[in-house]
């Protein structure tokens, strides 16, 4: 007779910001007195998200939790939710990719506030349920709340909210992120925190979010990110039922291993590893022209600080981002290399006054940033024109400018290129650039082997590695000679 199956209570893999208390213990006892009380994993995520400072402040902003569907994460979602409104009065605004999944949380936490017999201390402190479908939203006696809509490049604005919770994070993407965040920008408690729920995101999805801040937990890199998962490194045995056992902590108590093996018979082996084994595939849709080693060996975390600065403007084929990049240029005799960053990666809806306004104000020198650069490159269909006639008529010399065409193109890509392969040039970390980089595949310009970028993933922009590339160019063949010398400590 086989053994019973118990699901592991532990996270595969986790980041929690030190805290002196923990809001955590208010959600927990909450539940449990409305005769739901959590899982010992769901505990640990809930102490780990409302993590306080001695203050009272959440000791993180950003808080994830990946782990495979029907475990208890939309549980996890409902005790914090149910905290924070009822108890601390805050104000919360639950998005969710899909119109029916938003719905169905919505029921379920209607049913709190209506069932008197069961919850008569929450059905006293409403003020109002609205139900009319898409724009539901509980309203507390004591300020707190909580509204649902599901995502799109729209929704969002118009919000200020105190939590932000994103569910079925697998799908969202930058330009949801871009519409939502500003929700929680002026908090009432002056205490945001944004929350991100789901699965690993499939191939076939165009979120981008939630894959990042994953990478950033297992990088290290925010140290306000607090990260829970449930995962495997590879998809590896998938019958092996001690996986299904790391992998899924509600196997045993809520989860059905029929169940389990049903989906087994009916996925395919990378779907169940994903679906079930929380395995994120980190080479999907990785694929580049440019050589990732090389490019790695390049970077640093001492760049040149002195020297001119050339800039370069890329406007996306599609008329929604804009980037902005430079380079700094080091004097020959300092013994260190060009240095390019991406400055500046923006959705058109900000239009390119900002732009202007950046490479006309004063930079650390106090000369304008235009007049003490090497160059400043501007290319892309759609607002080039406009960011043109913007700075001419702010006064920048128009020999500064430099409008490139598709020989320009094909000899910075191949220059920058050659820099990373030769070790020539120096950049620091940075994810928009990093995902640019990673899968910008040669665009043929030309029958003489020349080429420009294109992506290798829907849903990856490369005009943030074109910018930087225009940059590195301008640097390295600007004929000019800023009669001012710059001394920066950044770029930006």
């Amino acid at each position: 007779m086989s053994r019973a199956l118990h699901g592991r209570q532990e996270p595969s893999f986790k980041v929690v910001p030190r805290h002196a208390a923990s809001d955590g213990g208010y959600a927990v006892k909450l539940a449990t007195a409305y005769g739901m009380p959590p899982d010992p994993w769901q505990v640990t995520v809930l102490m780990g998200w409302l993590g306080t400072t001695k203050k009272g402040k959440y000791t993180a902003s950003d808080c994830g939790l990946a782990v495979p569907r029907q475990n208890g994460k939309n549980a996890v979602l409902e005790f914090t939710e149910l905290m924070k409104a009822a108890i601390q009065g805050r104000r919360i605004l639950h998005t969710a990719h899909e119109v029916k999944t938003c719905r169905k949380h919505f029921l379920r936490m209607k049913a709190y506030f209506e069932n008197e017999r069961k919850y008569p201390e929450l059905t006293a402190l409403v003020s109002s349920i609205r139900q009319t479908n898409g724009q539901e939203a509980i309203v507390l006696k004591n300020g707190g709340s909580i509204e649902f809509i599901a995502r799109s490049k729209s929704s969002g604005r118009g919000f200020t909210v105190d939590d932000l919770v994103c569910d079925e994070a697998q799908e969202l993407t930058d330009e949801q992120m871009e519409a939502i965040q500003p929700a929680i920008s002026s908090a009432p408690s002056g205490n945001p925190q944004t929350i991100y729920t789901g699965t690993p995101t499939p191939p076939t999805s165009p979120g981008t979010v939630f894959d990042r801040i994953r990478r950033n937990a297992h990088a290290g890199r925010s140290k306000r990110l607090c990260w829970y998962e449930w995962s495997v490194p590879e998809i590896g045995d998938i019958h092996d039922r001690t996986r299904w056992e790391a992998t899924n902590p509600a196997l045993g108590i809520r989860l059905i291993v029929s169940v389990i093996e049903s989906e087994l018979q009916k996925m395919s082996p990378d779907g169940f590893a994903r679906e079930r084994l929380g395995w994120w595939n980190d080479e999907a849709d990785r694929q580049t022209d440019i050589d990732m080693k090389n490019w790695q060996a390049c970077r640093t975390t001492k760049p040149a600080k002195d020297g001119p600065v050339a800039y370069a403007v890329k406007f996306s084929p599609d008329g929604r981002h804009v980037s902005l990049a430079a380079c700094r240029r080091p004097g020959k005799d300092s013994g260190l290399k060009p240095h390019v960053e991406l400055l500046e990666y923006k959705p058109m809806g900000y239009g390119t006054q900002w732009l202007a306004d950046w490479l006309t104000a004063d930079g650390p020198d106090g000369a304008p940033r235009w007049r003490a650069s090497l160059n400043i490159v501007i290319d892309g269909r759609i607002g080039s024109s406009t960011l043109v006639n913007q700075l001419l008529e702010a006064g920048v010399n128009k020999r500064v400018i430099v409008t490139p065409g598709s020989g320009q193109m094909i000899d910075a890509a191949s220059m920058f290129e050659q820099g990373i392969n030769a070790h020539a040039l120096t950049h620091i970390r940075q994810d928009a650039l990093e995902d640019s980089i990673g899968h910008a595949k040669h665009r043929i310009i030309g029958s003489n082997g020349g080429f420009g970028y294109e992506s290798s993933a829907e849903n990856i922009d490369t005009t943030p590695v074109e910018t930087v590339a225009y940059a590195y160019w301008a640097a390295r063949t600007s004929r000019r000679h800023p009669g001012r010398k710059q001394r920066m400590v950044r770029l930006a």
